[in-house]
């Protein structure tokens, strides 16, 4: 077949300038918004110190091993993730590449909004707009918030920066994989990293500090015998990483053919948690000053994690501070550019998919499909019942559609098309770390059962309780709905015929046949 000569290669892909562009730019979408707001409160309600040890292990055995795998298949398979598994699986690989784009999609559509919130509020920071009333101010006078879960009523607070963030973004987009992607990764990841040690380092020198970390990390270690604790610890490692939903596959995909690839891969999963840990000092740090003014301890504060940590506490935080101001502009200026170096890899998945199957140039990816997802954001969180629709498809994306979409690629890569020695003999054949059974155990059963797991628990829970008190005929609609459409957009854009055939490309390396002895023999793929 044309898959496995090299005389039928495909278009040339665009590349990363250099192994320090790559790294920067996996690391920048590995660092986003969870990193700040979810690993510190998860940690805290889930055995403190203790958590440590369930989060190493699963960073071990399924973060590591699952980000090796979209590599592998990004790289050997060269392309975004309908076209890279469409060469490795058929149609049903490109039918669950689809969904990994459309798990983007939904995303990238109510991730720009909390980069507007974000950017807002670090303009507020210089003169603590949100006064002594940070939840009200918040969803009162900034988001106002309606009690009706849809509405037409756009907020102009919101609108504007919602519309200047889609502009960033798409110009960003529009500039390339070199000067648009990596350029801004190159720029933004140095100023987050010294933007938030010095907002840590300010911290720790705060009053109450020190009760504030030892509530974090004081080790409750009969919670390891909860096996929701170990499942909230994969739950973390497995979203933070921006794993098996297109984001690590479609980076891999632009690596030169000869590059090494789980090295760096070692370096983005530890760099990704080092930051977590870091977040976690800075945070808790500052949860221990507001516990210490507010005269209660830790464990009595509302809103450590999420939405409500971020643009609540961490407000009413600044306005008790001396140089709140500062304090408060490097939280949300951090907040801003971690979001941004995620939003945009986010983006470049779903651009590149199209661009892959319809023959669009960068530009009319961006511009037209950029400018779409835009015009439905607006739409949807630009109103007062933004925050409603973000809190339910945040959650049903997150964790059923990329907890799915990680057991479908699993079960069909390894289990279906037995892809696993071709894989691993892959990444062993480029790399200086060489991986070989333990890999192919982790993710070919550890991670299916302890995913799949997750998912069975989380529908029940789902099922059983109306997620966030919300009506469940909201939640019928707009959460589960989000799945349904998931789903039925990818088995049509799977349906679409494609620009040019998507068999014409050849793989790198050869894998030489004693890596490989009962691979299958269709090395390219092809269908």
């Amino acid at each position: 077949m044309a898959g496995t000569t090299s005389a039928a290669i495909a278009p040339k892909r665009a590349e990363w300038r250099g192994q320090v562009g790559f790294i920067i730019s996996a690391i920048g979408s590995a660092v986003g918004l969870g990193n700040i707001w979810r690993f510190p409160g998860v940690a805290y309600e889930n055995g403190g110190g203790a958590f440590l040890i369930p989060y190493i292990v699963a960073l071990l055995t399924a973060g590591i091993p699952i980000l090796f795998l979209d590599y592998a298949i990004g790289h050997r398979f060269r392309g975004s993730p309908p076209l890279a598994l469409r060469r490795l699986a058929g149609k049903l690989g490109e039918g669950i590449g689809w969904f990994q784009v459309m798990i983007c999609v939904f995303i990238a559509l109510y991730y720009t909004v909390v980069l507007a919130w974000a950017s807002s509020y670090f303009v507020f920071s210089f003169d603590l707009r949100w006064g002594n009333d940070s939840a009200g101010y918040f969803q009162g006078d900034y988001l106002q918030v309606a009690a009706e879960p849809f509405t037409f009523n756009f907020v102009p607070g919101v609108l504007l920066p919602l519309i200047i963030m889609w502009v960033i973004a798409i110009i960003v987009m529009g500039a390339g994989v070199v000067k648009g992607v990596q350029r801004v990764n190159m720029i933004a990841i140095p100023l987050l990293v010294v933007g938030f040690l010095i907002l840590v380092v300010r911290a720790l020198f705060l009053p109450g500090a020190a009760e504030g970390l030892n509530a974090l990390f004081t080790p409750d270690f009969g919670a390891l015998a909860d096996p929701s604790v170990w499942v909230a610890a994969y739950s973390q490692i497995f979203f933070s990483l921006s794993i098996a939903f297109g984001i690590m596959l479609t980076y891999s995909s632009y690596r030169r053919r000869k590059s090494n690839l789980t090295a760096p891969g070692l370096v983005v999963a530890f760099a990704n948690s080092s930051f977590e840990i870091l977040a976690g000092i800075g945070v808790f740090a500052t949860l221990g000053f507001f516990a210490f003014k507010e005269g209660v301890a830790v464990a009595d504060l509302e809103g450590l994690t999420g939405v409500g940590l971020a643009f609540m506490t961490f407000p009413a935080i600044a306005a008790e501070m001396p140089g709140g101001q500062l304090f408060g502009a490097l939280f949300f200026g951090s907040l801003t550019l971690a979001g941004l170096t995620s939003m945009i890899s986010i983006l470049e998945v779903i651009l590149s998919s199209f661009m892959d199957k319809f023959g669009l140039t960068r530009k009319q990816s961006a511009f037209g499909i950029g400018g779409l997802l835009a015009i439905v954001s607006i739409m949807l969180f630009g109103t007062t019942s933004g925050l409603t629709a973000l809190n339910t498809i945040d959650n049903w994306a997150n964790n059923i559609g990329i907890v799915a979409s990680a057991v479908a690629v699993t079960i069909t890569v390894l289990w279906v098309r037995r892809a696993g020695r071709e894989l691993s003999g892959h990444l062993s054949a480029l790399s200086t770390f060489k991986i070989g059974r333990t890999w192919r155990f982790l993710v070919s059963v550890l991670a299916p059962v302890v995913l799949g797991y997750m998912l069975v628990m989380t529908v029940i829970g789902l099922i059983a309780k109306p997620y966030g008190g919300y009506d469940p005929t909201y939640l019928l609609i707009v959460g589960w709905g989000t799945i349904f459409i998931m789903v039925v957009a990818g088995w049509a854009l799977t349906a679409a015929p494609w620009r040019r055939s998507p068999d014409n490309f050849a793989v790198w390396p050869p894998i030489p046949p004693a890596t490989v002895a009962d691979a299958p023999t269709n090395e390219g793929g092809a269908r």
